[in-house]
């Protein structure tokens, strides 16, 4: 269900506002769970839809860019943009804009090498630029770093137990048999698309039944448990966000 200003809100309602496919199906998708999202705003409720959108935008652009997948050890960034540091982070270089720096990597994907976490925190800074602008993202993400689930204070994101899965939402395959000469399969983050389609680094947009086969084909010898997609999702402070867009 979807309140808007403490009133039930139904696609229908919606249906003159919201024109994008995506989003369309996005609120469907809102409509069926039973849980309340509610919103003080259609403004805000438009954002949030807009974010969705554009996190499954920047998760295709990714998906098709050409970066590598690799460990912690082995990362690396374009250097014309990025410090990379001793555990594997990307730091943004000073005086580099940060949109231009996320979006080079985007352009120049074989330039870059990185595993999944980092990858969710790129498609996600991505889905900011795009919802607020580059003028606000210079602004508020002037020092850039690209490592597993550190975000910036102006990116807050929260973990939640559930199933309420919704197109945009960070959820997590665990393989709890993983092989510990490859820890880096113990899990994988992705983006969720509905309609059982995933996206995930080092596995590309798959279903979860061939994301499962795959984390099966990474577990120790004589493994007892099956990878397995969790109930729990990881979702951006969506209101935060909104917020920034109307300080400035």
């Amino acid at each position: 269900m979807i309140m808007v200003n403490g009133q039930s809100v139904t696609p229908e309602d919606l249906s003159k506002i919201v024109k994008d496919k995506e989003q369309r199906a996005i609120v469907k998708k809102m409509v069926k769970q039973t849980i309340t999202y509610e919103y003080p705003s259609m403004d805000e409720l438009i954002f949030e839809l807009n974010f969705r959108d554009n996190t499954l935008k920047a998760a295709s652009q990714l998906n098709k860019s050409g970066v590598k997948f690799t460990t912690y050890t082995y990362a690396f960034p374009n250097k014309k943009y990025w410090q990379r540091l001793p555990n594997g982070g990307f730091l943004l270089k000073s005086g580099t804009k940060p949109s231009t720096a996320i979006l080079d990597i985007l352009k120049n994907g074989k330039l870059y090498a990185f595993e999944c976490s980092t990858a969710i925190a790129i498609v996600l800074y991505i889905a900011t630029l795009y919802s607020i602008g580059p003028e606000l993202f210079n602004l508020y993400f002037k020092r850039l770093y690209l490592f597993d689930w550190q975000f910036d204070e102006d990116l807050p994101v929260f973990p939640k137990e559930g199933d309420d899965f919704i197109p945009g939402d960070v959820l997590h395959f665990n393989n709890p048999d993983f092989d510990p000469k490859q820890p880096h399969w113990r899990a994988e983050n992705v983006i969720y698309f509905g309609d059982d389609k995933y996206y995930g680094h080092g596995v590309g947009i798959r279903n979860a039944s061939t994301i499962i086969k795959f984390l099966n084909t990474k577990r120790k010898p004589e493994p007892t448990q099956s990878a397995y997609l969790m109930q729990q999702i990881t979702r951006p402070v969506y209101r935060s966000l909104f917020l920034l867009t109307l300080q400035n």
